[in-house]
């Protein structure tokens, strides 16, 4: 009888989903979760600010400004997305607007159409000026009215 040892590290559980907008609901305004997880199933039209995970699931639809630590799309995102660390678009997902991101996984079959800027996360010789202010090394994203205090107030927890 032959004995097998698995030595390999245990893989991580998936993170806890904190809140849920399901598939039938309809949001419009600004959502919060400092770093809970967020998962949209259904519409949101505003603004979503999280120091965590937000999600958005197939079906699920965002149009409006998106500031996240990290943005999963398996859906469709519309406007404005400011992700601090990286952005996934998965085989089903949609995005569209101006991005700046930490970084970008794009699977085969996600879209993004519009504007990407890669937020440098060293600062190199004459960039360094506007990187330590959080501008993208490409520059500020066109056509955007948010900027970098925005997004430095958005990963901030609230104040109660």
């Amino acid at each position: 009888m032959a004995v097998f040892r698995n030595s390999t590290k245990k893989p991580d559980s998936a993170p806890a989903i904190h809140s849920l907008l399901g598939k039938d609901v309809t949001f419009t305004g600004e959502i919060h979760t400092g770093a809970r997880s967020l998962r949209i199933e259904g519409t949101v039209d505003g603004t979503i600010h999280s120091t965590g995970e937000v999600s958005i699931a197939p079906g699920g639809l965002v149009k409006g400004t998106v500031f996240a630590k990290h943005l999963i799309v398996t859906g469709r995102a519309e406007g404005v997305m400011k992700i601090a660390e990286c952005l996934e678009i998965h085989g089903t997902g949609y995005v569209e607007g101006d991005v700046e991101v930490g970084s970008l996984v794009v699977d085969e079959g996600g879209t993004l159409q519009g504007v990407c800027v890669r937020k440098d996360q060293q600062a190199h010789g004459a960039d360094k000026g506007a990187e330590a202010n959080g501008v993208a090394k490409g520059g500020p994203l066109p056509l955007s009215k948010v900027d970098a205090k925005d997004l430095k107030k958005a990963l901030e927890p609230p104040r109660h």
